[in-house]
């Protein structure tokens, strides 16, 4: 059976109308339509019955991965109850200074040696005319440092830390930790999970050696007028990533650092500084107006101020034309924000990416629940689903079915970023006009199975450069690697 999004374009009428925007037609090149088409013109909203109980209710049942469920059985989140029956209800003197970056590569040889030498971006050199006229895609997320080191479980004892958790912590705990440090070898590198999708992304579309224009890739976010933030700046801008937001005066910019124990354990030590706090400035303001696709980054859900922004921001970006992605981000954030996340997902979000414990996070579902089953039932209040399962491959959900996108095969070396390496693939394909899912799903895979089988987050310049051209054959053909075999539809 063949699943390409053309098949799924008839859409009839919806609880919840999606206007087609216009911008793909004339600025990017093999535009979407028959995606975008879909993504606007969602059916599936309108098939949960009247007397469909709220997601966040304690005595709301769970769908089973096995069981044949008709609409009146479905969980609806919060933020979708209105839509469907009113009458429903819910019952800094912590060591960092310019001399951390040791002049190791942040990404194994993926950049010029002088990279590292430069941690003041000046701002005179980027004037308004040398930004582009539209952005292909917009993030919006946490802008964080990494601080990255190998330590023994001696180490982790000595400061109390649970190993493999991640853990926000104060400015005095971070100097603490960084002054433990001391001596230790560690790198320092413009982090975090959107940024890397953005970089990936950047990299795939350069523009050569295939013939479609270069992708326009930009980031706002938050740091401080600190040499981290400086830094950070620098790092995206030579990796063809616009960093857009001014620095913050007398902000401190956040960090993330990263202890890594011989058995590959990952304990993570978050520092927010400015990072999460985010405002709706001229800046912001004036390029939501001309961005193709808006991704936001899930963990800017941890500040309320921020969940503001977020929501002004994906409005915006709609009344514009713009198609709006939600990164998932993590399990423990979800929990906490869960209302936050279904609120901005419900009003405006047409894409989700998430791994499958997210996934399953978002429909409360348990862990016995299958990928699959949260995947399905997910695309039926967010048009296009993107689930990765590890090893296991990936899923993508359109309209209450499923199509399972086998995993690519390498020799795992770090799975580290793999997640933010498949959104990236995603969004490039939905860039270059890829409209069967299958073919999408596996550009994904490949380049996230290309990250994997490297150390470190980024997708490297020359690996970026070799998977483009691999793909702009299919990418022209709308098709990709035929010998994969049937499309694996799961259907309810």
């Amino acid at each position: 059976m063949s699943f390409s999004l053309l098949s799924l374009s008839s859409s009839s009428s919806s609880a919840v109308s999606r206007k087609f925007p216009s911008f793909f037609s004339s600025v990017t090149s093999s535009p979407p339509s028959t995606l975008l088409s879909l993504l606007r013109n969602q059916s599936n909203f309108s098939h949960v019955a009247s007397n469909a109980r709220i997601f966040a209710s304690s005595s709301c049942s769970f769908l089973s991965s096995t069981c044949s469920v008709s609409a009146a059985n479905y969980v609806v989140p919060r933020a979708f109850s209105s839509s469907f029956d009113s009458s429903s209800s819910a019952g800094d003197c912590d060591g960092e200074s310019s001399e951390i970056v040791s002049g190791e590569n942040d990404e194994q040889g993926a950049e010029t040696d002088d990279e590292d030498q430069v941690l003041i971006l000046d701002d005179e050199d980027i004037t308004h005319s040398d930004l582009p006229q539209r952005w292909d895609v917009l993030g919006l997320g946490q802008a964080m440092v990494d601080f990255s080191g190998v330590v023994d479980n001696e180490f982790l004892e000595r400061l109390g830390l649970e190993k493999g958790t991640r853990k926000v912590i104060n400015h005095e705990e971070r100097g603490k930790v960084l002054r433990a440090m001391d001596g230790c070898s560690y790198k320092a590198a413009a982090g975090g999970s959107l940024s890397n999708s953005l970089v990936a992304l950047a990299r795939l579309g350069g523009g050569q050696p295939i013939a479609s224009p270069a992708l326009n890739v930009a980031l706002a976010g938050s740091v401080g007028s600190d040499p981290l933030g400086g830094f950070y700046r620098s790092k995206l801008r030579r990796a063809n990533v616009n960093f857009l937001s001014a620095p913050v005066k007398d902000g401190t910019t956040g960090t993330v650092i990263v202890l890594t124990t011989s058995d590959a354990q990952r304990t993570m030590l978050a520092y927010q500084g400015t990072s999460s706090r985010i405002n709706y400035d001229p800046c912001l303001a004036d390029a939501i107006t001309k961005t193709n696709i808006l991704v936001v980054e899930g963990y800017l859900f941890e500040l309320p101020d921020t969940v503001r922004t977020i929501s002004r921001v994906c409005e915006e970006a709609r009344k514009n034309g713009a198609l709006v992605a939600i990164t998932a981000s993590d399990v423990s954030c979800i929990e906490r924000h869960y209302d936050d996340y279904w609120e901005i997902m419900a009003n405006y979000a047409d894409i989700v990416f998430a791994n499958s414990e997210e996934a399953k996070a978002f429909c409360h579902f348990s862990s016995n629940e299958s990928p699959l089953s949260a995947t399905r039932y997910l695309s039926h209040f967010v048009p296009l689903v993107s689930v990765t399962d590890g090893p296991k491959g990936s899923y993508i959900g359109v309209k209450g079915e499923a199509i399972y996108v086998p995993p690519s095969p390498c020799v795992p070396v770090d799975t580290c970023g793999a997640g933010d390496a498949y959104a990236s693939g995603i969004l490039y394909g939905i860039l270059r006009g890829v409209s069967d899912l299958k073919s999408m799903g596996s550009i994904a895979a490949k380049v996230a199975s290309v990250v994997v089988g490297q150390q470190g987050t980024r997708l490297r310049v020359q690996d970026a450069i070799g998977l483009a051209e691999s793909f702009s054959v299919h990418c022209r053909n709308k098709t990709f690697w035929s010998d994969i075999g049937s499309d694996h539809i799961s259907s309810l």
